[in-house]
């Protein structure tokens, strides 16, 4: 921290800019500038959004993450005013609208969706936990495995939902329901999404910082991948090699096998952070809820005449629960990638360009759980999705005024271009003598139109 007698000094950009590391953080805020390097494993949000955004102006992504009260907090890591601050009109607008949205008391307003969702997971469940203990029909442990996929995709809206924002109005019971939906239900411990999930939020398709994209050896969105670039998330590098040429040459035809069972994916990722020497909040909690998962489950898959029928259940699970999880790529596997750390002062830029929002009637928002307004919710996470269309327009109206992309596509159109996407990037792969050149030119002209 800053002596007292210089709270009050004028700081440059390029000073701010050279305070970037752990070991020393420096952030900016509306003009001011503050050291955050003895916080930064304190962070409610963890560490990694700091980390991604040290050195920067990062008013943008803090308004877009954080509540009025939040404001209060910064003052003891005040150290003195930024001299060349100055906000761009995109940015300008952008926070006024988050104002606007505020005063309409929209962030407040959270309607009965975590009821109504509660309610439908709780029927899901008795009518699956009821076929199986009361039937033994084959069909019906067939449907019922189907139903849990059902309620994993319900549950991960809630969890993602009570990740973002209180649902309720009491804290601890906001913390139920996201171990109660996250860890318990689905098997996924909250401590991981919440890491993964805000790292890639900020970091919102950099091919470098934002997990959803690192999937190599397995897929790769671009043929930058290609030079073995290294994850800052996942701390290693994503090696380019035979094997990831082979399956990358394939990817467009493995895709859908593959999100039929990435709930394995996911299973391990938990199990591997909660065992990890990271630091994971609330650890022991974690741990119980997913071993509650575990022992339910099994108990349930027990209860079953056969294997083959266990296999079958688990088999239905996991494929109508690969629903959730095509649509969380579609949203961003084929819109625009970038190489390197996100940068705050185009913070609403990145959100736009790397983000699709699939089209869909009204009565299809309990479905896509309100992440069809993808490009809606990356700018206000906080606000609950009851709103993501009400306030649609306001968005499509300030990227036309700024020339700013707004991607929209129905859910089909999506699927094709994410395919398309795939397919690109596999023929590229196959080009063992030299993939990159070609891929770069066909990148190039794909961004700028």
């Amino acid at each position: 921290m800053a002596m007292e007698g210089e709270e009050k000094r004028l700081i440059s950009t390029e000073e701010l800019n050279k305070h970037n590391v752990a070991s020393d953080l420096w952030i900016s805020i509306q003009g001011k500038v503050y050291e955050v390097t003895n916080w930064v494993k304190d962070h409610p949000g963890g560490e990694l959004p700091l980390l991604n955004l040290a050195g920067q102006d990062v008013t943008d992504a803090f308004v877009a993450f954080h509540p009025p009260a939040a404001w209060k907090r910064l003052d003891r890591f005040f150290i003195g005013y930024l001299s060349d601050y100055k906000v761009s009109d995109v940015s300008k607008d952008y926070r006024r609208l988050v104002v606007e949205f505020s005063k309409l008391g929209l962030y407040e307003k959270k309607g009965h969706v975590a009821f109504a969702t509660l309610c439908f997971m709780l029927l899901i469940f008795s009518v699956a936990v009821y076929g199986i203990l009361c039937s033994e029909s084959a069909l019906v442990h067939l449907g019922c495995g189907g139903l849990m996929g059902f309620l994993w995709i319900q549950s991960g809206w809630m969890g993602h939902d009570s990740g973002h924002y209180m649902i309720t109005k009491n804290a601890r019971i906001n913390r139920f329901l996201q171990v109660l939906s996250g860890n318990c239900l689905t098997g996924i411990s909250i401590a991981w999404w919440k890491r993964t999930h805000n790292a890639h939020h900020i970091a919102c398709n950099s091919l470098e910082f934002d997990p959803d994209l690192q999937h190599m050896p397995v897929f790769a969105v671009s043929s930058r991948l290609f030079g073995s670039l290294t994850s800052y998330f996942y701390e290693r590098k994503m090696n380019f090699d035979a094997v990831a040429r082979f399956l990358v040459s394939y990817q467009h035809w493995t895709f859908y096998p593959v999100m039929c069972f990435a709930r394995f994916n996911l299973f391990g990722q938990s199990i591997f952070l909660l065992l990890s020497k990271k630091k994971v909040p609330n650890r022991l909690q974690e741990i119980i809820g997913v071993s509650i998962f575990w022992a339910w489950y099994s108990l349930l898959l027990s209860c079953l005449p056969n294997w083959g029928e266990r296999v079958m259940f688990v088999v239905a699970s996991f494929v109508v629960t690969g629903i959730q999880h095509i649509q969380f790529c579609l949203n961003h596997f084929s819109s625009s990638v970038y190489t390197g750390p996100p940068r705050g002062n185009d913070w609403f830029e990145k959100q736009t360009m790397g983000s699709l929002d699939i089209s869909c009637p009204p009565w299809m928002d309990w479905f896509h759980g309100g992440l069809q307004f993808q490009i809606e919710h990356h700018l206000f996470p906080r606000l609950p999705r009851c709103h993501l269309r009400k306030i649609s327009p306001f968005v499509k109206e300030l990227c036309k005024k700024h020339n700013l992309s707004y991607s929209s596509a129905s859910f089909w159109e999506a699927n094709v271009m994410t395919i398309g996407t795939l397919r690109t990037a596999a023929l590229q792969a196959r080009d063992i003598a030299n993939p990159a050149p070609r891929n770069l030119v066909w990148e190039a002209v794909n961004t700028h139109g």
